[in-house]
């Protein structure tokens, strides 16, 4: 009996996915996701995550080298994994949810606040994302998807190191709002949307809450 490898490679392929949404559902509850987040919100969550670490743990690797397929690191939140990145990006977003700033309200300071920076760790993600141009030139002429996985993660730790070293939002010990860094807060947003382009091009999908 003749097989088709076709239909073997697809039926591996279907298998994958399938063991990734439940590993990935079952990382999400883990870290009891499935306590904060609707039922809605937690299957987006699934989906991004599922997909999402097999995709960049394809892409994350430079192709004249060879990978072991592991779902555990894929599905790690530490290190260069499609995981600590929409982990990273959902991080972004609480931020202006927290501060009550709407999207009007970003746009006006983006027009009319100068932003900022006196922070070294304000330089050094500025300084990252500034790279965005030249790695997308990088990327048309030798179309290895690598180079835009290594800008991306250097990206999503500059802005870890920016968010537990500079306050965006401040409160007073109720927990009320005292303070609003604006200029932070753009700073925020541009993140945010370079990360999504980042993502469109790499097949990753963006969730706000995670």
């Amino acid at each position: 009996m003749k097989t088709n490898p076709r239909a073997m490679k697809g039926t591996r392929q279907s298998q994958s996915l399938n063991s990734s949404l439940k590993r990935s559902l079952d990382k999400l509850k883990e870290k009891e996701r499935d306590k904060v987040l609707t039922t809605e919100e937690l299957a987006a969550a699934q989906e991004a995550v599922a997909y999402g670490c097999i995709k960049y743990a394809d892409l994350v690797h430079n192709h004249n080298h060879e990978y072991i397929f592991s779902f555990d690191k894929m599905l790690d939140d530490k290190g260069n994994t499609a995981v600590y990145l929409l982990y990273a990006f959902t991080r972004i977003c609480s931020i202006a949810r927290t501060a009550n700033i709407s999207p009007e309200q970003i746009l006006d300071a983006a027009n009319n606040l100068p932003m900022s920076l006196q922070h070294d760790k304000e330089w050094k993600l500025a300084k990252a994302l500034l790279r965005f141009p030249e790695v997308l030139m990088k990327i048309t002429k030798d179309l290895c998807l690598h180079h835009l996985c290594e800008f991306v993660y250097d990206i999503a730790t500059s802005f870890t190191e920016f968010y537990d070293s500079c306050y965006c939002v401040e409160k007073d010990s109720s927990g009320e709002i005292v303070k609003v860094n604006m200029s932070r807060i753009l700073l925020c947003e541009v993140t945010a949307k370079i990360l999504r382009q980042c993502f469109h091009i790499l097949g990753l999908k963006a969730v706000s809450r995670m």
